[in-house]
């Protein structure tokens, strides 16, 4: 996909219509979004520009959003907690937003938490798969539907409570990360289904993309402090969201290990956290130099004192880039600034 998105050396000037707007506008990821709004305030107060107005619709919903045009009614970034896909990079080419400038801005680790009131266990992705996918294979390796109730059903050394585990809805991308990094590497050691993904790709596939419907996997939607709320009440469930909210509700929340690791900065960093992913801001080139301080805005997104291993996003809970990668996002923001000042009107 790299290929197809704008990045500091392949950008080319473009002549673009003015907008009347005089804010800027962005959508997205919910994890993203408190980076994001941090950074809006900072530039709001700093810049002698209007404050963002930054909204949390979740990944797939930002894109859509993002993608349906050029124009004021359409925004000008989308945050994202995974790469845009294909099909949604051939949707804004259909309607016109034919240059999209990725820009990578730190990393975060999907967390599986639980109240602090309950008591802890831990998992590994193979018994996370089993409690949450909608078939598994039965004694005879045959796919059928869920049978497990109980994480004591998977696993005798887990609780005797009812699997219920609280997650975000398939417009999310923390619930695209949380399949591919945990589902598909769970169904992965199971000797049957590693054989079905050898015989059938597409089949291996539906089987770990498909979540229970009984009420085991409940989607949350995209508010993520409702499923600490949520937590908070019901001791026995579990909730996934990204690394940031656990560490900003770990009064009354505590993560659990997956294959022996605990999620925490030093343990996502290192890459010894494997259910981890890169975050992302998408920006709409063809608005740069209309809407006022897009540039300006990217640039305060990935400057030392934002994305840096002192700056403010790592306060709030950001796992930020390694030198190499922070200075190839800076050299975007630079990028966009030239082109601002080629005087695109």
């Amino acid at each position: 996909m790299k290929h197809l998105l704008v990045t500091a050396a392949t950008l080319a000037l473009l002549a673009t219509p003015a907008l009347a707007r005089d804010q800027i506008r962005i959508v997205g990821s919910s994890t993203v979004y408190p980076f994001t709004t941090a950074v809006a305030e900072a530039f709001g107060k700093t810049s002698g520009m209007k404050t963002p107005v930054v909204e949390s619709t979740g990944t797939g919903g930002g894109f859509k959003l993002f993608c349906a045009g050029v124009g004021e009614d359409t925004p000008d970034f989308t945050n994202a907690s995974r790469p845009i896909k294909k099909s949604e990079f051939d949707t804004c080419a259909k309607n016109g937003v034919t240059e999209i400038v990725e820009i990578k801005v730190g990393f975060d680790g999907l967390s599986i938490a639980h109240s602090k009131d309950a008591k802890g266990f831990a998992l590994t992705k193979q018994q996370i798969f089993l409690a949450l996918a909608k078939q598994v294979p039965g004694a005879d390796g045959k796919l059928a539907a869920n049978p497990y109730k109980l994480w004591s059903d998977i696993d005798a050394s887990l609780p005797a409570t009812r699997i219920e585990v609280l997650g975000p809805p398939p417009t999310s991308g923390t619930r695209d990360s949380f399949a591919e990094l945990v589902m598909e590497k769970g169904a992965e050691t199971i000797d049957t289904l590693k054989q079905l993904k050898t015989a059938d790709a597409k089949a291996f596939e539906a089987v770990w993309k498909s979540m229970r419907e009984d009420g085991a996997y409940v989607e949350a939607g995209e508010n993520d402090n409702l499923i600490v709320q949520k937590l908070e009440a019901n001791p026995d469930a579990l909730g996934i969201f990204g690394y940031s909210f656990l560490e900003e509700n770990e009064s009354s929340i505590a993560g659990i290990a997956v294959d022996g690791v605990e999620p925490g900065y030093d343990a996502i960093a290192s890459g010894d956290y494997k259910v981890a992913r890169p975050l992302f801001i998408y920006m709409k080139k063809q608005h740069v130099g209309s809407v006022p301080g897009m540039a300006e805005f990217a640039a305060e997104y990935v400057s030392d004192k934002a994305i840096g291993e002192d700056g403010y996003l790592a306060g709030k809970g950001l796992v930020t880039l390694p030198g190499d990668e922070a200075e190839k996002s800076r050299a975007i923001a630079v990028a966009m600034e030239i082109l601002k000042g080629d005087g695109l009107k």
